[in-house]
């Protein structure tokens, strides 16, 4: 029998990659780095066996899936190719594993992990489906209709998937380490377009995405009247947000989220535009509501008065979009920003529009810039950003004591390196 060994089986998407694979009946394993991460619970509750990185797994009849993180001088990569192995990158064995279903590609700057997990929860209570999500999370169904994934930009790695459908939540300049400026970005988007067989769902209040040329229809969503899919009368109440939603101006029905920030409305806009074009019901996509959400978006906790919050935000528009969402479902508290800048050039890159979104939370801390194992370090620390942030002030593990001064507040920590190991150790300081 065909065993898939994947190369670095921790990493988010190889993670919920490997789960689909287990869940369809495919005998999988895979390995890395022995220190803890998140993802390994769900492939232990799977009895996904997790090796420790080592030549001597990879013998004669595996077929290799390696993580994109990983060079090909690794030594289990370099033992696979002597050895002649099937071998496929996460992103080329995913575009091939698609093409049996119907797929829908999730892709944009922003929005794309938690549209995923929204779209995967309202197709998942309609009809057998598979699906792969950024934050680790994957399920496999062997009768799957449809399959929906997430598609990251990042090194035009989304360029291997002929996917059937593609929602575009948003184009916007990131990863400066790999493209040169905003119309490098729009051109991959465009080169991602073309790739898309039935029909591409685009947010319409992004004026990139506007632009976008296309040869299957698309449908825009959006705050804006112009759009085909418009959210209208938006109430906010400590139930979540309600809004009305018109079809070319046409009233079609209203809809609850369990959430709060425009961010948010446009994600559920996304999905309510793709089911209404694929023939589901209103009730169906009111299904909606009862999502709980994805793991590091926006996720809370409750110690005394105060509310913690853990969230990805890892660029100056999330940041600001998660500290609205904040201010929204708590407007009567102080909200309390921690932030830990992910990779060197990006800091370097977006350090003014950083300052500006943290500046609007009403106390700032700030934590060492978290590295990536792509760059080495620029010529820059966590000081450059906080002399931009008028009384911002430095937190480490020794001083994470100040944050019991305040009282009464929400408490956001962003990140998407190891922030968590500071809301850990503040989380047992309260214990």
């Amino acid at each position: 029998m065909k065993i898939y060994h994947f190369i670095g089986i921790k990493g988010t998407g190889m993670s919920a990659l490997a789960q689909i694979l287990a869940d369809s009946g495919e005998q999988v394993q895979g390995s890395d780095i022995e220190k803890y991460i998140f993802t390994q619970d769900a492939l232990e509750g799977k009895n996904i066996p997790i090796l420790p990185f080592s030549e001597d797994n990879i013998k004669e009849g595996l077929t290799i899936i390696a993580g994109n993180a990983f060079k090909d001088d690794h030594e289990e990569i370099k033992k696979a190719k002597e050895l002649g192995l099937p071998f496929y990158r996460y992103h080329e064995f995913l575009g091939e594993w698609i093409n049996q279903y119907t797929s829908i590609a999730v892709t944009g700057a922003h929005g794309k992990t938690s549209t995923t997990g929204l779209l995967a929860h309202v197709l998942d209570q309609a009809c057998p489906i598979s699906y792969l999500i950024g934050d680790g999370t994957g399920k496999g169904a062997e009768d799957s209709e449809y399959y929906v994934f997430e598609a990251c930009e990042y090194r035009r790695h989304f360029l291997a998937y002929k996917p059937d459908y593609a929602i575009m939540t948003n184009i916007d300049f990131d990863h400066p380490d790999y493209f040169k400026d905003i119309d490098d970005v729009f051109d991959s988007f465009q080169q991602m377009a073309d790739n898309v067989k039935k029909g591409i769902v685009a947010c319409g209040d992004d004026e990139y995405l506007q632009a976008i040329q296309a040869k299957v229809p698309v449908l825009y969503y959006g705050l804006n009247d112009t759009n085909d899919f418009c959210a209208k009368n938006i109430q906010i109440d400590e139930e979540g947000t309600t809004f009305d939603v018109f079809v070319r101006n046409n009233y079609y029905d209203t809809f609850q989220i369990k959430a709060y920030g425009n961010h948010n409305i446009l994600n559920a806009l996304a999905v309510i535009t793709i089911c209404h074009y694929e023939g589901f019901t209103a009730s169906q996509i009111k299904e909606i509501v009862s999502f709980k959400g994805v793991k590091r978006r926006f996720s809370e906790k409750q110690f005394g008065n105060q509310i913690l919050i853990d969230d990805y935000a890892h660029h100056p528009k999330e940041v600001d979009a998660t500290i609205e969402a904040a201010r929204k479902k708590y407007p009567e508290k102080e909200i309390v920003a921690i932030f830990q800048p992910h990779t060197y050039s990006r800091t370097k890159t977006f350090m003014n529009e950083f300052s500006e979104a943290l500046s609007q939370a009403d106390a700032v801390y700030l934590c060492d810039i978290f590295g990536s194992a792509r760059e080495s370090q620029a010529n820059l620390s966590i000081n450059d950003l906080k002399q931009l942030i008028e009384q911002s002030e430095l937190l480490d593990l020794d001083n994470i004591h100040l944050l019991e001064n305040h009282q009464n507040s929400v408490l956001v920590f962003m990140g998407a390196g190891d922030i968590q190991k500071y809301q850990e150790a503040y989380e047992k300081r309260l214990k």
